[in-house]
């Protein structure tokens, strides 16, 4: 049996800190409220959902892959992480603009998943410490994988909607307030690097 404060100190630390999910989620809940940033939230949690998934039955397979995966990964990721940088500073202020035609779509926010370095290290990290060497068996896998996902659930939520809350206040100081987004995302993307 795993350390369970040590499990949930890590699950809870490391899906509340910023990252691009929840940049993200406080971005779209700033531009378009947290009832329109919920189409991205929702994606993001079914994208983080299948990662967890994944990482627990292919976990030893990323292992040994990660020398030759890794790199990619890495430059793929970051690469991700610096267009959503570009895509906030160029945002506007447009209350018009559609959420079909922003970021704050769910294809989006799952896909997103995928490609984003912390979510697969946080999968592969912890599956391979807290989950594989205990749980073997398909439905436990399956409920951790939910679990995760309902806290990284929690996690974007909360940040939506705190830009949703405060929207009338960082709209009046949009442009400093879109800078400072994308350089945490362009401080997240060369982190993954190092």
């Amino acid at each position: 049996m795993p350390n369970l404060t040590a499990f949930l100190s890590y699950v809870f630390v490391t899906t509340f800190t910023p990252g691009p999910n929840n940049i993200m989620a406080m971005t779209n809940g700033n531009q378009f409220g947290f009832k329109k940033a919920l189409n991205f939230i929702l994606g993001v949690t079914t994208g983080f959902a299948i990662i967890m998934l994944l990482c627990n039955y292919l976990n030893l397979l990323l292992f040994n892959l990660m020398p030759k995966v890794g790199v990619f990964m890495k430059l793929l990721g970051s690469s991700y992480i610096i267009y959503l940088a570009i895509k906030i500073l160029k945002s506007n202020s447009d209350e018009n603009d559609s959420p079909r035609d922003s970021m704050s779509t769910f294809l989006n926010g799952m896909l997103m998943q995928f490609i984003n370095p912390k979510v697969i290290l946080y999968g592969i990290t912890v599956t391979s410490n807290f989950i594989i060497p205990y749980y073997k068996s398909n439905t436990t896998l399956f409920l951790f994988s939910i679990f995760l996902a309902f806290v990284g659930f929690l996690s974007t939520s909360c940040w939506a909607l705190f830009g949703a809350v405060f929207q009338k206040f960082l709209s009046e100081y949009r442009k400093p307030f879109n800078i400072a987004m994308a350089l945490l995302l362009i401080y997240s993307a060369i982190s993954v690097l190092k």
